[in-house]
């Protein structure tokens, strides 16, 4: 913190355009269709020799348009501005988050704020960005999201709530007299903590139940492993075709299971989840919940789980509600109407955010594909188009704006379990709504 800021700012937005440059060959290399168009791939054996200047970021790109026979003529432009803007963005987000301080409650930030809490969640939060920015690219290239964006991303996220819960966004979230006891804050008042946001708020984790706490609550524990292992099992290969009947349907799906290789790679992986669970569960379990003499907040050990527990929660609820809504239009529509990419990539927003931010941001995004939606439909007659692009603008929109969207949305998720009532009302509405639209259509062009 003692370097000028605008030295700070320049080496953000250097370290930025190398970010962007690893992007670009992020996109082109793990795309379905690979193509070595970035400088870091090796030359195709029909392309003109390539130079060292050609990896200079940006400015390379103004040399290789000599490969404009191969690829297209201005397949130059897009990763030069992906480059440059990447940069930029990176040193917007240092002096928004670190220098402004724009991420934390006013109480948190306060005249300086931790400096180890700020710089760690911007490192978060850059890496979330690259990997958004690499899955909406080849989402819009291709019309897929690669689980080898989202798998990594989603473990890294559940690593740094684990390791450093702070990474997760920050609250303040009440606290609630014991039954019996005067009001914390004389009458009528209550007191508020900082806190990283968990499964519990807007309320303080020393208000948390008994059963979502670490050893020896063995409930939490099968929460979160039912968590972890709902997404292992949404990554494994499926079939579903139901022409010759459900059995049918069931030995096919069965069958794919048993002989894919994919299968017990990502159950070793399930494994190894597994343990890893159940060893914070027991650490966390091993000191008191509550610090000593403050008394009225988690230990160090205690907040690992409530980082990973809840992390665990937003990687779940998150994938969730996508593949919810997937299932219904599909079965409504007749056709696939969402990607599993899309559940895989909120799920990975999800274990970085927790599943409050994600529910606002799914509730965001389709204001942003409406708009995109009706552009293509009046510019290029298109009817389909990549949904990934805006749950990662509605992410990063929430992100930045995040003190603000908090304190508006914070009074709905005091309505505790009828939140999940009131998402599940929606979704009825939803196929109710989806079912009419078809009606109406069968009835106009049959």
């Amino acid at each position: 913190m003692g370097v000028p800021l605008e030295i700070r700012l320049v080496g953000c937005f250097l370290l930025g355009v190398f970010g962007g440059s690893l992007a670009n060959w992020a996109i082109y290399r793990w795309a379905w269709n690979s193509r070595p168009i970035s400088p870091w791939s090796p030359a195709p054996p029909d392309a003109p020799p390539r130079w060292w200047a050609d990896r200079v970021p940006i400015l390379g790109w103004w040399g290789l348009r000599r490969e404009r026979l191969l690829w297209g003529p201005g397949f130059w432009i897009r990763p030069m501005l992906i480059e440059f803007l990447a940069g930029l963005g990176l040193a917007w987000l240092y002096w928004w988050e670190v220098h402004c301080t724009r991420l934390l409650p006013p109480a948190v930030a306060g005249p300086v704020a931790p400096p180890d809490l700020i710089h760690i969640q911007f490192l978060a939060h850059a890496v979330l960005g690259w990997l958004m920015l690499v899955a909406s690219m080849i989402d819009l290239d291709e019309r897929l999201i690669p689980d080898t964006i989202t798998v990594p991303g989603t473990l890294l996220g559940l690593l740094l709530a684990a390791g450093y819960p702070w990474v997760l966004p920050t609250v303040m979230d009440i606290e609630l007299p014991a039954p019996g006891q005067a009001p914390w804050g004389g009458a009528g008042g209550v007191v508020v903590h900082p806190s990283p946001l968990q499964v519990t708020s807007p309320y303080w984790a020393g208000n948390w139940p008994e059963w979502l706490r670490a050893w020896p609550n063995w409930p939490g524990l099968l929460l979160g492993l039912g968590c972890w292992w709902l997404w292992c099992v949404g990554l494994m290969p499926r079939t579903w075709y139901t022409r010759h009947g459900t059995w049918r349907a069931l030995v096919l799906a069965w069958a794919r299971l048993w002989r894919h290789p994919a299968t017990y790679r990502i159950l070793v992986l399930g494994a190894a989840g597994t343990l890893g669970i159940i060893a914070v569960w027991l650490w966390a379990g091993q000191g008191p919940w509550m610090n000593a003499p403050m008394g009225n907040q988690p230990g160090d050990a205690a907040f690992r789980w409530i980082g990973l527990l809840s992390s665990l929660v937003g990687l779940a609820a998150a994938g969730m509600l996508v593949w919810t809504v997937r299932i219904i239009a599909g079965n409504v529509l007749k056709k696939e109407a969402m990607g599993f990419g899309d559940v895989t990539l909120l799920a990975m927003i999800g274990a970085f955010l927790g599943w409050q931010p994600c529910l606002i941001i799914f509730l965001v995004a389709p204001f942003f594909g409406l708009i995109f939606g009706l552009y293509r439909l009046l510019s290029r007659s298109e009817r389909e188009i990549p949904y990934g692009p805006f749950l990662c603008l509605a992410a990063l929109l929430v992100l930045v704006r995040w003190p603000d969207v908090w304190a508006k949305a914070q009074p709905y998720f005091l309505l505790g379990w009828w939140i999940p009532a009131i998402v599940a009302l929606c979704l009825v509405l939803l196929a109710g709504m989806l079912s009419f639209i078809q009606l109406v259509k069968r009835f106009l062009f049959r």
